[in-house]
C-alpha cells in the first residue's frame, strides 16, 4: 500500500549509516546494563537531529550495533553509541545490540574519541576534552612501549600522530586541547561562537579566578580580542592580579582602541594562525610581516 499525501516519510539516520561496525559477535544488552563512558567529552543533546534519530529507532530499531566493554557483575561500558543509546531509551527499547570488546582503559578511550571524532559539526569543547583524553592515552601507551624514551621525546610523537589521526595541525591540536583549561563560562562562549578560538586560547593562560572576572566583564561591556587578552598578560602581574585591576586595564584597550581611526589595517588573528605557529608571539609576527612587505615593496619598485 502507499503511503498517504503528506505523510513523513522514515529515512535511516545519518548516525545509524556512520561508522558501521563488523556485525560479528553483536548480541543484544539491556540498555540498563550499559553505563556512560567516564568523563565522556562529546554531548548529547535533545536537538532536531536526536528526534530524526529517537523516530528512525522507533521504525527500523537500532541498525548499528554500539561497542561496549565489560566492566563487572554484567554491567557494560559504552565506547561508541551514546546518543544511540539515548534515543533507543527514548523510543522505549529495553534491549539494544552491541559488539563488546575486551580493551584497556587506553585502548578505550582511543576507540571512544574515534569513533565520535567522525561525527559533523564537533563543538570546540568536544574537540578539546576528546583530543586531551587520546592524547594522554596515546602518551601512557608510548611511555610503556619504550621506557627509554624522554618525556619530551614521547610527547613529541604523541601530539604528531594524534594530528596525523585526526586530521588536524599540531598547532590546532595544541590549540584545541589548551581550551580544556578555561572555565565553563568561557568555554561555552567559545561553543557558542561568540569569542574566537584563539581568544579562548590567550584565556585559557589565564589563573581561573581572572577569568571569572573577564568573563563578567564582558557580560558587562561586550567581548574582547585575543590581542586585548595577550595586552593584559603582557601588561599585568598575574600574581597581584585583582578584579578591580582587569576592569581598570580592559577599560584602558577599549580607550586607546576608540581613539584608532578607522582606517587602520587590521588582520584577525584566526587568519595569521594559518601562517605562524602558536608559540610565535606579536613581536616576533610583526617582525616577519614588515621583512615581507619591505620584500615586496623593493620587487615593485624594479618592475
Amino acid at each position: 500500500m502507499g503511503s498517504r499525501a503528506g505523510q513523513k516519510i522514515k529515512l535511516t539516520s545519518v548516525d545509524e549509516l556512520l561508522c558501521v561496525p563488523d556485525f560479528t559477535g553483536a548480541r543484544d544488552l539491556p540498555v540498563d546494563n550499559i553505563r556512560p563512558f567516564k568523563n565522556h567529552p562529546f554531548k548529547v543533546i535533545d536537538d532536531e537531529k536526536m528526534e530524526e534519530l529517537i523516530d528512525s529507532i522507533r521504525v527500523n530499531g537500532v541498525l548499528t550495533p554500539v561497542i561496549v566493554r565489560p566492566v563487572q557483575g554484567g554491567i557494560y561500558e559504552m565506547i561508541s553509541g551514546h546518543r544511540r543509546l539515548y534515543a533507543a531509551e527514548k523510543a522505549g527499547l529495553k534491549k539494544i545490540p552491541a559488539i563488546v570488546r575486551e580493551v584497556s582503559n587506553d585502548e578505550a578511550v582511543i576507540m571512544m574519541v574515534d569513533s565520535n571524532c567522525q561525527r559533523e559539526e564537533l563543538l570546540p569543547s568536544e574537540k578539546a576534552f576528546a583530543y586531551k583524553m587520546r592524547y594522554e592515552a596515546m602518551r601512557r601507551q608510548g611511555k610503556r612501549n619504550d621506557r627509554t624514551s624522554s618525556l619530551i621525546g614521547t610527547r613529541s610523537r604523541a601530539d604528531e600522530q594524534l594530528a596525523k589521526d585526526v586530521g588536524e595541525s599540531r598547532n590546532q591540536i595544541q590549540r584545541l586541547m589548551r581550551l580544556t583549561e578555561l572555565i565553563p563560562e568561557l568555554l561555552n562562549l567559545v561553543d557558542e561562537k561568540k569569542i574566537a578560538l584563539y581568544t579562548g586560547v590567550e584565556l585559557s593562560f589565564l589563573p581561573k579566578e581572572p577569568q571569572l572576572w573577564i568573563h563578567s566583564y564582558m557580560k558587562e561591556k561586550g567581548f574582547l580580542q585575543a590581542a586585548d587578552i595577550a595586552a593584559l598578560r603582557r601588561g599585568e602581574d598575574m600574581d597581584d592580579l585583582t578584579k578591580n585591576k582587569v576592569y581598570k586595564f580592559l577599560d584602558s584597550l577599549q580607550v586607546l582602541s576608540d581613539r584608532k581611526t578607522s582606517s587602520k589595517l587590521s588582520i584577525p588573528g584566526r587568519i595569521l594562525d594559518k601562517y605562524f605557529p602558536m608559540t610565535m608571539n606579536s613581536k616576533d609576527r610583526e617582525k616577519v610581516i614588515l621583512a615581507l612587505l619591505e620584500k615586496w615593496k623593493r620587487e615593485q619598485e624594479t618592475q
